[in-house]
C-alpha cells in the first residue's frame, strides 16, 4: 500500500504537465460564414490537415443539410433536384460542388445557396 501514496503523486505531476498541452491544443473560436458559392466552396474544401478545418468542413456540411431539407420542404411537387435512391454521399456531393464552384467564375459570384441548389439541379435533375 505504500506505493498507492507515490502512484498518486506521479499522476498528479503527469496531469501537471499534461494539462497545459491540452489547453495549449483546446480550438481557437472562428467564425464562419457562407454568403457566397465562392465562400461555401472554401469551407466545403478545406485542408483537413490546415488548423480550424474541421469546424470548416463541419460549417460546410451543415449548412448544406439544413439548407437542402429547407428547401425541399417548400419546394412542394415541383423538386428543385431530387436526389437518386440509395442518395450519394455528402461529403462526394460536396467535393463536386467544390470542383464545380471553382470550374467557373460566374458560379463563384452566386449567393451560397442559389449556387448549392444550381449545382444541384443540374446534378441531380428530376425526371
Amino acid at each position: 500500500m505504500k506505493s498507492l501514496p507515490v502512484l498518486a503523486v506521479l499522476a498528479l505531476a503527469a496531469a501537471s504537465f499534461v494539462a497545459p498541452s491540452v489547453a495549449a491544443l483546446a480550438a481557437e473560436p472562428v467564425n464562419l460564414n457562407a454568403r457566397t458559392s465562392k465562400d461555401l466552396a472554401e469551407l466545403c474544401g478545406a485542408n483537413p490537415k490546415e488548423p480550424g478545418a474541421d469546424a470548416r468542413i463541419n460549417f460546410c456540411h451543415g449548412f448544406a443539410q439544413a439548407a437542402v431539407d429547407v428547401e425541399l420542404q417548400h419546394a412542394g411537387e415541383k423538386k428543385p433536384f431530387c436526389f437518386p435512391s440509395p442518395a450519394p454521399r455528402r461529403s462526394q456531393t460536396l467535393a463536386e460542388f467544390v470542383s464545380w464552384v471553382r470550374a467557373l467564375p460566374a458560379h463563384q459570384s452566386l449567393t451560397a445557396t442559389q449556387g448549392l441548389f444550381q449545382f444541384l439541379g443540374e446534378r441531380f435533375p428530376c425526371k
